[in-house]
């Protein structure tokens, strides 16, 4: 039977009613995936720019690499104060001591040491991930391995190799990895500090560089590094100068993570780097998950390495940790999820809106992403301090604290002409900008009064780091006994150091001419953040003026030592004092050395060098602390920096996400997340319901302004076959 106009137009109704209502979010943004899968939806909002460990050095890229490489030690999930622990080592690696004829030297005569000996037994068993460079074929051979980029033109992906291979990890893999760092071409950040440790290094650097061909692989198991000792396929030994204890942190880095030389080759097969089939672009290790997809303008994917051994969840945590529930999965094999799928973002907004929906698991992965653009949409400031708004509370969204060892401060260069320099009046021209830049304002108006005001180069939660009167810098801050807090000092005071050194009101004493001081920095002058920091400078009559350059001009500048101030932080690499010091060793400094060094002011004090290659020998007791606290002092009253502040972050989870604890030092905690998918889709539905009235109500106006023009219509056809 024909249907009539207004019959159609009732079913078209009645089917946008009831997929409206038996249908998911029309809204999600997240692909389709596997119902047989545990999936965790994730994030990031800064791309990625290598992944091959030996060259990344940035929080972005660890959110990745940290969870598909392993080195030989990693940091206890929930522990604090931060322990390591063993990974793929059986366990903890052996010291030996010795002297320069490599005899052994007892811990009391440490006097003539000359080297230390570190031997690190592997667990059997630990396998690679599935990949085609460890493809073999029936006579043992590796099954892609071309001659021309002509022959391999048809790969343009991992996922085009048809065959892949696998096999244990053994001692060698370790050694390679190391050969890696040392050979130039790899460009590895570690690589000056490293050569100063690892005996051999630099020897084999010059070796690796003296024998390579253009892009020609160069087998680097054809050299040996004297420093570096295969005892057995599951045991080696690193030789380092001296004592030096804080190398085991170094040992839960991914810079020393294993690297098969098999993947070494197959990624220098002729046309492989035209096409990103490189390590940089296609990592291969043997952690608890491995890289699928890598398209980062859209996503990246990792899966399960099916080939991981076997892991459980820790069972040991503190009274806090139980009370939380991050021991619940105690004792149960790890990874919780098959895959996880993290979307890139442009903007922080974004991200927070698809985490508030429920799409994100997370408020974010690589960065707490509570920053100023979300910040009143996630916290309020009540009596106790921060809550979370009704809405979130509601929602029974997680909150989890992490006081990262971080420090953020503005650098002075210190071999600049103006700003530099070691002389008393030098030292007051620093000292009256430090006290008028208030980093108290700052932190008050530009990260939510997230954040506490540095004294000195140590942050909280190292050992070294003092509290109180003690530990407050009097050269920017007077201690008041009332509130027992430090106080800055006055701008009057800033205006009598800057007349003494030599710039009274703001002007040369003996020219007149203003003091004029320049900022170098990669973002526009325009922003209130450098409204603030010029108001700043201007209560002492100094003129400031910003200099904008793109990150590479700017990070050519901070190596010639061409910059006057500038903005920088830096996050602990491992949780000792040493990381932190370290960054103030003039053998360090950029221009001093040359090289990719982390002093980026040029600071330069024979003394504190001294007190530093003390402390990084010493083991945490009363005579590091003591020499710690003259390392202190010195720089508190050099001024090298404005001081700046330490930061607390705050992550957000969705209530179906467990063992949401973050860690400070590390990334690698993936493997430790468990998800509800079930609850997930349960509550995407219920914050995610379309509103369909204003569809049904253009429909209905539709509806009513069109039927009875086609009735109308009909009766006109009708008449006029009527009078026909």
């Amino acid at each position: 039977m024909p249907q009539s106009p207004t019959s159609k137009w009732a079913a078209i109704l009645t089917a946008t009613l009831v997929l409206s209502g038996c249908s998911g979010p029309w809204n999600d943004p997240n692909p389709p995936v596997d119902s047989e899968d545990v999936t965790y939806f994730g994030s990031f909002i800064t791309r990625p720019k290598h992944l091959d460990p030996v060259r990344s050095y940035s929080s972005e890229e660890k959110l990745f690499i940290d969870q598909i490489y392993e080195p030989p030690l990693q940091y206890h999930f929930l522990k604090r104060p931060y322990e390591l622990e063993p990974a793929t080592a059986a366990s903890m690696p052996t010291l030996e001591l010795l002297d320069e004829n490599l005899n052994p030297v007892s811990e009391d005569s440490q006097d003539d040491v000359a080297f230390s000996l570190i031997t690190i037994r592997l667990k059997p068993g630990t396998m690679y991930q599935p990949h085609p460079a460890l493809a073999e074929d029936d006579q043992g051979k590796p099954v892609y391995l071309f001659n021309s980029a002509e022959e391999s033109e048809q790969y343009k992906q991992l996922s085009d190799f048809p065959a892949t291979g696998t096999r244990e990890l053994k001692a060698d893999d370790y050694i390679y990895q190391i050969k890696r760092m040392a050979d130039p071409v790899n460009k590895s950040p570690l690589l000056g500090l490293m050569t100063d440790y690892i005996v051999g290094m630099k020897d084999f650097g010059a070796w690796a560089k003296e024998n390579r061909q253009e892009e020609a692989w160069l087998d680097l198991r054809a050299h040996p590094m004297e420093g570096l000792t295969r005892v057995d396929d599951y045991t080696f030994s690193i030789r380092i100068e001296g004592i030096y204890p804080q190398f085991q942190y170094w040992l839960a880095m991914p810079f020393f993570a294993p690297v098969p030389w098999e993947a070494d080759r197959f990624y220098h097969n002729p046309g492989f780097p035209d096409r990103n089939l490189t390590l940089d672009w296609n990592p291969i290790g043997t952690g608890a998950f491995m890289m699928t997809v890598n398209s980062p303008n859209r996503e990246i994917v990792l899966e399960r390495n099916p080939n991981f051994r076997q892991e459980l969840y820790p069972s040991d945590g503190s009274v806090d940790d139980q009370k939380k529930g991050y021991l619940a999965d105690a004792g149960k094999p790890l990874p919780f999820i098959d895959k996880a799928i993290f979307r890139y973002e442009k903007a922080a907004t974004s991200m927070w809106s698809k985490f508030t929906q429920g799409y994100y698991d997370r408020s974010g992965d690589g960065d707490p992403n509570i920053n100023t653009a979300t910040f009143d949409q996630a916290f309020t400031v009540g009596p106790g301090g921060l809550e979370l708004t009704p809405e979130l509370e509601t929602r029974n969204i997680i909150v989890d604290e992490e006081i990262r060892p971080s420090l953020f401060y503005t650098g002075f260069n210190m071999v600049d002409p103006v700003v530099g320099g070691y002389t008393e009046d030098k030292r007051k021209l620093r000292q009256a900008i430090s006290i008028v830049y208030n980093d108290q304002e700052y932190i008050d108006i530009f990260r939510n009064g997230i954040g506490q005001v540095a004294q000195g180069p140590i942050p909280p939660g190292l050992y070294g780091y003092a509290e109180g009167e003690a530990a407050t810098n009097a050269y920017i801050f007077d201690w008041d006994p009332a509130t027992k807090t430090p106080k800055r000092k006055s701008i009057e005071y800033a205006r009598q150091l800057l007349a003494e050194a030599g710039y009274p009101n703001g002007r040369h004493h003996e020219t007149g001419k203003p003091l004029i001081l320049y900022m170098d920095t990669t973002s526009a002058d325009s922003s209130p953040r450098a409204d603030w920091i010029k108001k700043q400078l201007d209560r002492i009559g100094v003129q400031l003026e910003f200099r904008t350059t793109d990150y590479p001009r700017f990070k050519e500048k901070m190596r010639q030592g061409n910059t006057q101030m500038f903005g920088w932080g830096w996050l602990a690499d491992y949780p000792d004092p040493e990381n932190f010091l370290f960054l103030l060793d003039s053998r360090q400094g950029l221009v001093k050395c040359q090289c990719a060094g982390s002093n980026s002011t040029n600071y330069d004090n024979p003394d504190f060098d001294r007190l530093y290659d003390k402390v990084k020998t010493l083991a945490n007791g009363p005579e590091r602390l003591a020499a710690i606290n003259q390392m202190v002092a010195i720089v508190q009253k050099d001024s090298p920096w404005i001081w700046g502040f330490n930061n607390k972050e705050y992550y957000l989870s969705n209530q179906w996400v467990y063992n949401t604890k973050r860690h400070g030092i590390s990334q690698g905690t993936l493997k430790y997340v468990r998800v509800d998918p079930a609850l997930r889709e349960q509550k995407q539905k219920e914050w995610n319901q379309p509103i369909v009235w204003p569809l049904m109500a253009s429909i209905g106006l539709l509806f009513l302004l069109v039927v009875p023009g086609i009735r109308a219509y009909r009766r006109r056809q009708k008449l006029t076959i009527d009078a026909s």
